[in-house]
């Protein structure tokens, strides 16, 4: 039997504000194997934890995160934006899936190489589109990749050479039986993302996955241990 990773997406968000310590915490209370977190680069080059290319919606502040030293986000945030390394020690020993929205080739070299300062290599993985792997690939030869796929046609087998990835990383709304058995075939896991009732949780279960991103990891976990009786 397979066992499923059951991945909190940006932490345990439905209960504590996305992508902060305390909502990385609380996914793995909850029952998480690994959290997925959004890491961007203020102006200054230092990684930090935001999904979006400003801090509007979750801090109310119309400003763009490129345009904020390290510094001035502290400031603004209360010190509640964490830095990758402060994530990269609240999380332990439990495993991180770093999604790198907007990257640039120097962005990926510079959270990629912070990894590897904390110590974290072995317990990080990266997911996000072609262009970013590849950029990812290039800096890590030895990274763990979860490549984003958002079509039903499978990626060429040229690009799948070039970044080597481990996974697969499908919406749940594309996955069936028959993809996850071809995938499978070709060596590969499939991660699915983002599921949040348990319907599809089973649904994606039954369809033979090996990960499943959800911003409700405590349902996921209860319905990973029902499958198992």
């Amino acid at each position: 039997m397979r066992t499923l990773t059951a991945v909190g997406h940006r932490g345990d968000p439905y209960r504590i504000r996305e992508n902060t310590l305390d909502s990385l915490r609380s996914a793995f209370a909850r029952g998480a194997d690994a959290v997925e977190i959004d890491v961007r680069v203020t102006r200054d080059g230092v990684p930090v934890l935001l999904h979006d290319e400003s801090l509007k919606r979750l801090w109310r502040a119309d400003v763009l995160l490129g345009s904020m030293t390290a510094a001035q986000l502290r400031e603004l945030t209360a010190g509640r934006v964490p830095t990758l390394r402060e994530a990269l020690a609240a999380t332990g020993a439990g495993r991180v899936m770093i999604d790198l929205p907007g990257a640039t080739e120097e962005t990926v070299r510079t959270v990629v190489g912070q990894v590897r300062e904390c110590g974290a290599r072995d317990r990080t993985y990266y997911c996000a589109g072609s262009r970013t792997m590849l950029a990812v690939r290039a800096a890590d030869r030895g990274a763990e990749i979860a490549l984003t796929w958002t079509t039903l046609s499978p990626p060429r087998r040229v690009l799948i050479d070039a970044v080597a990835p481990r996974w697969l990383n499908y919406r749940f709304g594309l996955v069936s039986r028959g993809l996850t058995e071809a995938v499978h075939r070709e060596g590969l896991l499939v991660s699915a993302w983002t599921a949040d009732t348990r319907w599809t949780m089973r649904k994606l279960i039954a369809a033979g996955v090996d990960s499943i991103t959800t911003n409700r990891v405590a349902a996921l976990a209860a319905v990973r241990a029902e499958s198992c009786r």
